[in-house]
């Protein structure tokens, strides 16, 4: 591993993508549901703490940073993008905070929430890192910033998100599959 001083916050997220892409490949080759368990927990452990720095820390700085003048929505675009993709994975997660391995559509809402995180990962790699890599950022000092936030996240706990908060009061939304088998 890279010392944490040199590492930039791209590199930080990226290598964050790869261990939660690799959770996701160990999910699916897995045909133990006690593994799978495992497995889902670290996987929702990762994808919090990683969106709480992104949140917290990197997309406010993104936002700043890719500011265009009037008549450029596409770098806003991009943000509103990343941000209702959070949105969607907190809503997964805290649903999934909810089940057991044993429930009806567990293993088909953490493969949603893996497909949706793997299209999230594309998107920010091939567009908007890309693009913050061009701008004059000091990245390293974004890096360690998150790598703090990151290691007191692990230490004192993610919060409850605002998604994580409404699934625990309402509870788990029917799916439209349980629906339609007590319509038949």
């Amino acid at each position: 591993m890279k010392n944490a001083e040199k590492q930039d916050a791209i590199t930080i997220l990226k290598d964050d993508h790869k261990v939660v892409k690799a959770l996701f490949d160990q999910f699916e080759k897995s045909e133990s549901r006690r593994e799978r368990a495992k497995i889902v927990a670290q996987a929702i452990m990762e994808l919090k703490i990683h969106a709480t720095i992104e949140e917290e820390i990197f997309y406010p700085m993104a936002r700043k940073a890719l500011k265009k003048p009037l008549g450029k929505a596409e770098e806003g675009s991009m943000m509103d993008e990343a941000d209702e993709a959070h949105h969607v994975a907190k809503l997964l997660i805290a649903e999934l905070d909810l089940m057991q391995p044993s429930d009806d559509h567990w293993e088909a809402k953490f493969t949603v929430l893996a497909e949706n995180i793997v299209h999230h990962i594309k998107e920010e790699e091939g567009e908007m890192f890309a693009e913050l890599r061009n701008l004059d950022l000091d990245l390293e000092a974004i890096g360690a910033e998150m790598l703090a936030s990151k290691e007191a996240l692990k230490a004192g706990g993610v919060p409850v998100s605002a998604e994580g908060a409404l699934i625990a009061e309402n509870g788990i939304a029917d799916s439209p599959a349980e629906a339609a088998k007590t319509t038949v």
